[in-house]
Parts: C-alpha cells; sequence; structure tokens
C-alpha cells in the first residue's frame, strides 16, 4: 500500500516559492486507481512525488509501512515503483529484447520476451529485435513501455497521461492493452489522464486541482458530472 501523510511541494517561482502540492492525504491499495483534473493542477507533480524524481517539501510517502520519503528515484524502483513517462524514451543502440530484458531484472530468451510483446497485441517477430529510436512510433513505444511494466511487474506502476502523442487508432488499442494489464499484474497501477475511457476502467478515480484533492471516489461516484461542456474545458486547461 502507498501511503502520502500532509505531503507538501514548493518550487522556485519569480516571485518566492510556489506551493504546487497541498497537505495531500491518501491511501492507495486499489489495483487501478486515476488521477485527473486541470492542467496545472498539480496531478503530474504529486506522480513525480510518488516516483522520486521530486522530493516533498513536507510530509512523509511510505510504500506498504516503510518510509520512502528521503529515498531517490532508483531506490524506489529497486523497492517497487515503477514510473512511464509521458514521452517515452528512446534507446539508440537498445533493442525491444534488450529493454523487456532489463526491465525483467535478467537475460531473457526471444521466446520468454515475445510473451510480453504479444501480452500488448505487438507481433513478436516484428519487434524483438529492433532498436528503441526514431522508427518507433508514439503508440508502439507505449505499448513496449507496458511489456516492460509487465515484465517488472512491481508494486505500483505510475503512467503520465500515457495517451499523449498517439493517434485514435493507437488510443483504443491502448485502452485493450491496459484492461488486460489490469487483470495480469500483482500490483497497483496509478494513471494520469483526462480521458473517460481510461477513468472508466478504474477502481478509483481521485480528482487534482489546484494542488489538493478535490474529489475521490470509485468511478460510479465520481465521474457523473465529471465530463459536463464546463467540466471538460477545465479539465483540457481551457478557462
Amino acid at each position: 500500500m502507498l501511503e502520502l501523510r500532509d505531503v507538501s511541494f514548493r518550487a522556485d517561482s519569480e516571485n518566492g516559492q510556489k506551493e504546487i502540492i497541498s497537505h495531500v492525504n491518501l491511501k492507495i491499495d486499489e489495483r487501478f486507481v486515476a488521477f485527473t483534473g486541470p492542467n496545472g493542477g498539480g496531478k503530474s507533480t504529486l506522480a513525480r512525488l510518488i516516483a522520486g524524481i521530486y522530493l516533498p517539501s513536507e510530509g512523509k510517502i511510505l510504500l506498504d509501512g516503510q518510509d520512502i520519503t528521503d529515498k531517490s528515484i532508483t531506490e524506489r524502483a529497486r523497492l517497487g515503483i515503477s514510473y512511464a513517462f509521458q514521452q517515452p524514451v528512446r534507446f539508440k543502440g537498445l533493442t525491444v529484447h534488450d529493454l523487456i530484458s532489463l526491465a525483467k531484472g535478467k537475460t531473457l530468451t526471444p521466446a520468454e520476451a515475445c510473451t510480453y510483446l504479444s501480452e500488448v497485441g505487438l507481433c513478436a517477430r516484428d519487434y524483438i529485435n529492433r532498436e528503441v529510436n526514431a522508427s518507433l512510433s508514439g503508440g508502439e513505444l507505449k505499448r513496449i513501455e507496458i511489456a516492460m511494466a509487465l515484465a517488472r511487474s512491481t508494486a505500483l506502476t505510475v503512467f503520465d497521461e500515457p495517451e499523449a502523442g498517439i493517434d485514435l487508432w493507437s488510443f483504443g488499442n491502448l485502452i485493450t492493452v491496459f484492461e488486460k494489464m489490469y487483470r495480469k499484474i500483482n500490483g497497483s497501477i496509478l494513471i494520469i489522464s483526462h480521458q473517460e475511457r481510461i477513468l472508466n476502467i478504474a477502481d478509483r478515480v481521485i480528482v487534482i486541482a489546484d494542488g489538493k484533492v478535490t474529489r475521490d471516489g470509485t468511478k460510479e461516484e465520481v465521474l457523473p458530472g465529471l465530463f459536463t461542456a464546463k467540466t471538460c474545458s477545465v479539465l483540457s486547461g481551457d478557462r
């Protein structure tokens, strides 16, 4: 279980320090949790605090009862937290096979690595030896990243707006992959998203705005009324 106790985060600005996250308290142990809310509301910052990219200005972060507040992203990865960036990193010289083996923590046979690619709907023989470079589309990279998450099978996997930069066809496939991941992963998935189709497969939806939790509950409790014309403009950042 992940627990945030009175977590705040401040960053330097032209007018001194600005509070980005303000006294957030959360306990997360559901299989699939989604953060949503307006752009600039603090969703990605909160996810980066969980992953260890940022360290909180105040408060504590615990994983299964262990205080990880001051631990780095590498230390948290070893403890079982994975983070997938909004724009996946490309690795010149590394193949898809290499990356999935690295995620698993051991050298996999091509057949073993192909099992994970098949889970995300990629034809293994077409991808296993490809370099992770500019020849891969955004949708392909996102699915390879999910295959890596399946291989790692950590306690908590965080995805920052996985729908960003992919076309409608790839987005439809992405939803299918997340539904399959939900059934297979031995841990929790935390996704930051504005997309109603992604929020609809979450067990719990948490709305973050102005650095605070403004709504929190099941999708049945939170989603009705969330996507009205007025709310949609707020979620997309059009104020």
